[in-house]
């Protein structure tokens, strides 16, 4: 038995009390991709990023081991829940403005004290004092680094729109800022190249592009790597006990991890290993989350008709962005209808063994974004669920 058809035996026997849908996380996978993530990272402290993971028990368990330290959140509100459930060291990696969050922040020691906010724009921070409601709490503050790679000019630019800070002497002014201003403290920088850790550059039946993404990013990550350290030698000159610099990403570890400017690494998807961290030729993981849907039509030859099953994920609209069929292994999308809003029709020779009611298992696109369509993870360890645990939704929370 090859070890994907091993897999859906044990999937299928862990979950034969459980009706589909169902998400589950193969805990022995979750842990085997952790160890390498802090492999890969050199003996740095990998910052757990959160909305890859959305699930407290998950965030604990990671955050027990060896080589993990601390939670990259991605709104001010999760920020806030996730220190009063006990997390002393949550990194917000967007600005924000929740007026009423900072109210909460700037009133409360212990708030003020786990939370760092990010900022990249002298107006935050008059965002920040015209909420704080009377707080008098300082404020932890971290920068945040523009990574993209401009060519031509800048008329070429790989990279997301985030930071309006690119240059040396742009952070330092900010930080003279932050320095400057009451109720405030800046502790660190942070640096997020997604066109380098997110994306990969190994795409099946595309060589030429590969070898162009390959190019792109090794150019990226010596640009980077030499405007990231001037960066953090200017902001240490104002602000010579920063605390942390911050880089990287899943696809990114190891080489990001290599520059002696950077403190920690962020990483999060690798613990999942989505279907969108297939194609990298630095690392291989494997696949802990999926959520299986069950069969409820048999419409003909090599054809069976799943639950539901339409769980894009954000991003540029594209095949990309869908969830992948997984298990049994030789199923497809029927071209004109795709993953569905209440049916999925899947097309391929092992339809004909599938009977109603049995699961197909399938890959979600993006790492936590799947916690949004289940209020309820199964932690499989083998063939048994050891525990079922809330996601997010089913705590209850929906930061966005």
């Amino acid at each position: 038995m090859n070890p994907r058809a091993s897999d859906r035996a044990r999937y299928d026997r862990a979950t034969a009390h459980l009706d589909a849908p169902v998400a589950i996380v193969d805990l022995d996978a979750f842990d085997a991709n952790a160890d390498d993530l802090v492999r890969r990272a050199g003996g740095k402290p990998i910052r757990v990023a959160s909305k890859s993971v959305r699930c407290l028990t998950l965030l604990e368990r990671v955050l027990a081991r060896d080589g993990f330290a601390g939670i990259m959140s991605f709104t001010l509100a999760e920020s806030l829940w996730l220190a009063r459930a006990g997390f002393g060291d949550v990194l917000l990696a967007y600005p924000s403005a929740d007026r009423a969050a900072y109210a909460e922040l700037t009133a409360d020691p212990k708030l003020a004290a786990a939370v760092t906010v990010m900022v990249d724009d002298p107006a935050q921070l008059d965002l920040i004092d015209a909420a704080r409601d009377g707080g008098r709490e300082e404020v932890r503050v971290c920068l945040e680094l523009d990574t993209s790679l401009r060519l031509l000019g800048g008329r070429i630019r790989f990279g997301a729109l985030r930071s309006p800070l690119r240059e040396p002497a742009q952070l330092a002014d900010l930080a003279r800022s932050v320095a400057r201003r009451p109720g405030f403290r800046l502790v660190g920088l942070m640096a997020y190249e997604g066109h380098i850790a997110g994306v990969g550059d190994t795409l099946v039946g595309r060589p030429l592009r590969s070898r162009a993404i390959r190019l792109m990013q090794s150019t990226a990550r010596r640009e980077l790597a030499e405007r990231r350290a001037a960066v953090v030698r200017a902001v240490r000159a104002v602000t010579p006990d920063l605390e942390f610099v911050n880089g990287g990403g899943t696809g990114s570890v190891q080489h990001t991890a290599a520059e002696d400017a950077v403190t920690e690494i962020a990483a999060g998807s690798g613990l999942y290993v989505p279907r969108l961290f297939d194609n990298y030729t630095s690392f291989t993981g494997r696949p802990a989350a999926l959520f299986a849907q069950p069969v409820v039509r048999r419409p003909g030859v090599g054809v069976v008709t799943v639950l539901g099953g339409g769980y894009p994920a954000s991003g540029a609209a594209g095949c990309d962005r869908l969830p992948v069929p997984y298990l049994p292994q030789g199923l497809c999308y029927d071209a004109q209808e795709g993953p569905g809003e209440v049916q999925t029709p899947l097309l391929g020779s092992p339809a004909d063994d599938l009977l109603i009611g049995d699961k197909v298992w399938f890959r979600h696109a993006k790492a936590g974004e799947l916690c949004e369509r289940f209020d309820t993870l199964q932690l499989v360890e083998g063939d048994r669920v050891v525990a079922s645990v809330p996601t997010y939704r089913g705590e209850g929370r929906t930061f966005l």
